[in-house]
């Protein structure tokens, strides 16, 4: 598959605070060597109190998951694994899915500066998958988004990540050898510092953060990273039905997928809970 032109994004640079804003600190960070789930355990924080953001990071997740029910596994220490807990009183409930998207921008941001890959390496599949495009389409992470009590006065939200951070090729598992990547491999093999890569996605979150809080979000930058627009898609619906669209783009204000079908040019606006997974129509992967 023939590279396409990444459009140009901007940098953690991009969004320094005004004079006098201080960016947004965890008010919990902790590594666990393993645990069940990071989800789980910013889960439990909320529940008991724990002021946002806070931060959950594990060399090794014994039941990690991912969208629609699916598992997350990795070798102990090859990925970043990390889940951020936030108490959005201060965002409108259906402007929640905005939480899941700083956290994957802050991400893509940080892993790119922290290992000297261009700005915009780094892309974003929708609704919830990063990926780097070479010579094929090709998984780096994946986001889950887990809430609870939106619209009263006690909202909690838990946005996990899982990142291919120092997986070198040969150990990736041979099923998924073809559909996935790491940071280590888009080093050409180098040795990928996770906290590193993590000292720098919280920084740059907490610029993210900062910014919604007082009603800004950055919705260029989460436009311009998204790998399907323009492109063909494959929309896998309940029930074993497919639909192939044309992907046109996205709508910041909802989060939405918005299409084109492929039979009368009639465009919609394609939400999350819609379908059970987004492939490119092209090739049928990622």
């Amino acid at each position: 598959m023939p590279r396409r032109p990444t459009p140009p994004c901007r940098g953690p640079a991009d969004r320094v605070p005004a004079a006098g804003a201080i960016a947004v600190r965890p008010a919990r960070l902790e590594w666990f060597e393993r645990v069940t789930s990071t989800n789980d355990v910013v889960a439990g924080w909320l529940r008991d109190g724990v002021a946002e953001p806070c931060v959950a990071v594990a060399d090794e997740q014994s039941a990690g998951r991912g969208r629609n029910g699916r598992t997350w596994t990795a070798p102990p220490g090859s990925s970043l694994l990390c889940s951020v807990g936030f108490r959005p009183t201060w965002l409108q409930p259906d402007h929640a899915w905005r939480l899941a998207a700083i956290v994957s921008l802050a991400m893509a941001e940080a892993a790119e500066s922290s290992i000297g890959l261009p700005p915009g390496t780094i892309r974003l599949k929708w609704p919830n998958d990063l990926v780097i495009e070479t010579d094929a389409v090709r998984k780096l992470g994946g986001v889950l988004g887990e809430t609870d009590g939106l619209g009263t006065d006690d909202p909690r939200a838990v946005i996990g990540l899982g990142l291919n951070a120092d997986w070198q090729r040969p150990d990736f598992p041979p099923e998924l050898a073809d559909s996935m990547t790491s940071l280590a491999e888009a080093t050409g093999g180098r040795a990928v510092d996770r906290r590193h890569v993590l000292e720098a996605f919280v920084a740059t979150l907490g610029l993210y953060l900062d910014a919604l809080r007082a009603g800004g979000f950055d919705a260029h930058a989460w436009v311009a990273r998204q790998l399907t627009n323009g492109r063909l898609v494959r929309l896998d619906l309940p029930g074993a039905r497919f639909r192939t669209v044309t992907a046109t783009g996205v709508d910041p204000e909802t989060g939405a997928l918005l299409i084109a079908d492929a039979d009368d040019g009639t465009e919609r606006a394609v939400l999350v809970g819609e379908i059970r997974h987004l492939r490119l129509g092209d090739s049928g992967t990622v």
